[in-house]
């Protein structure tokens, strides 16, 4: 049995650093791809415009869950429902949960983050400097279909994570997150920029900003809901862990609010990064998954100096993803260092070891293992449906009834108000209202259209 190991803990050292740590946690691939990608083949503004309130009714009130729950326990995902529930009754399993969930979605992130960062140097070369659908699809199934490539940019990206997570959370994930998110930012500018000074951009800033409000469908809205769920790093242990390295006199409410609408930002950036490169040249800007690696470097190579802008992209795109890996590592290195009493850099050491095992067939799934199937998906793809599908939304379900009724409202008032210290009584009542009556709800639906009931 796990025993809880009482030791000196390591934590965010100002507030900048919580700030940019947990928008650095936000932050991903889903931002610069996902977000791009969905609301292209999701009606444009009309999608946006759903998945901001979604972002306010399910994003923020399970993210504030998280971290009010974890800074309360100063302890990892598991160690605070073990702290935190009444005796007798499992809860910790929903921690587990997310333990779980964060090595499945590492299993397959950290693969397409080996890609990502793969394009870095396929940009710089030119390999990748085309605007035949044709040559761009070659070089990106040349990547994904040799194994040995695949599996080699995968570890290189796990010993790269290792590293600043062995450093520690000040010295290594709150440093390297104060570096890394002001230089996503100002390279995410750069190309907005760029886009922006196109013949035909305002054909794609009116596809991003102006709605036609026949597109929303209940399909859009699920989309728009799951979308707000997975993108915000919640239900999966990352938050949690990250809350119970804030500083006491955080403002849980205001900076979760600030990472909420930091992450939208991005991700509206990369829209108009993307949207008005795409219509300039005819592309489809419902593309999907196939506009990061296919249709991304397709658009660059049409611009003028395109190819330094694609470099820069790929590079935003490499940033995006570390950020998010560290948070979603750091998930159970925290919980064997405290649960099994490992020293930092051992933890560190096994879990990155079993993620590379554990990757080994998503990432052969493209390959080698690209016929072998369970209940008809691909390893790859069987990561990614049990984390994002069930496990995400099963632990947000929980968590929104253990933060709304069973922790009670006494001691939601007590951490979100710092022990009294802020006057916010109106913002912890519609807190508590959304997370009881609001959130469970919604997050049931995605969890119900995830499993294709409806």
């Amino acid at each position: 049995m796990a025993k809880q190991i009482t030791t000196a803990r390591d934590g965010f050292a100002t507030r900048l650093g919580v700030l940019a740590a947990t928008l650095g946690s936000a932050v991903g691939l889903g931002n610069i791809w996902k977000f791009p990608a969905l609301t292209g083949q999701n009606g444009g503004a009309s999608f946006l415009l759903v998945y901001v309130l979604a972002t306010l009714l399910v994003g923020l009130p399970v993210m504030i869950s998280e971290i009010m729950l974890g800074r309360r326990a100063r302890a990892n995902a598991v160690g605070t429902f073990r702290q935190l529930a009444p005796k007798g009754q499992p809860r910790h399993l929903v921690g587990l949960s997310g333990v779980v969930a964060a090595f499945l979605i590492m299993g397959f992130y950290t693969d397409v983050a080996g890609w990502v960062f793969a394009y870095i140097f396929k940009a710089l070369s030119g390999e990748i400097a085309t605007t035949d659908p044709a040559v761009a699809a070659k070089a990106f199934e040349g990547l994904v279909s040799n194994p040995v490539q695949s599996l080699l940019w995968q570890w290189g990206v796990l010993v790269l994570i290792s590293v600043i997570i062995i450093a520690g959370v000040a010295q290594g994930i709150e440093r390297t997150t104060k570096v890394l998110m002001p230089v996503l930012l100002l390279l995410l500018v750069a190309v907005c920029a760029r886009s922006l000074t196109l013949p035909k951009a305002g054909e794609g800033l009116a596809f991003l900003f102006t709605p036609d409000f026949s597109k929303i469908t209940p399909s859009v809205i699920l989309m728009a809901l799951g979308l707000a769920f997975f993108k915000l790093s919640i239900g999966m242990g990352t938050m949690t862990t990250y809350g119970s390295y804030f500083r006491n006199d955080q403002d849980i409410p205001l900076t979760a609010t600030r990472v909420m609408l930091c992450d939208l930002t991005i991700s509206i950036l990369a829209g108009m990064a993307v949207f008005p490169a795409v219509f300039n040249f005819g592309f489809e800007p419902s593309a999907g998954p196939s506009l990061l690696f296919m249709t991304i470097p397709a658009v660059f190579t049409s611009l003028p100096g395109g190819q330094v802008f694609m470099v820069i992209f790929f590079c935003l795109t490499a940033i995006a993803a570390t950020g998010a890996m560290l948070s979603l590592l750091e998930v159970p290195v925290a919980w064997l260092a405290e649960s099994f009493g490992m020293p930092r850099k051992r933890a560190t050491i096994v879990t990155s070891v079993t993620l590379a095992i554990i990757g080994i067939p998503a990432t052969l799934s493209m390959s080698t293992m690209a016929n072998v199937k369970i209940f008809g998906m691909t390893v790859f793809d069987l990561y990614d449906f049990m984390s994002s599908n069930v496990l995400l939304p099963v632990g947000g379900i929980f968590i929104c009834l253990f933060a709304g009724w069973v922790w009670g409202a006494a001691n939601v008032k007590t951490e979100l108000s710092n022990r009294g210290q802020l006057l916010n009584g109106a913002i912890i009542s519609a807190f508590l209202t959304v997370v009881r009556w609001v959130s469970p709800v919604l997050v049931l639906l995605v969890l119900l259209k995830g499993l294709k009931v409806f």
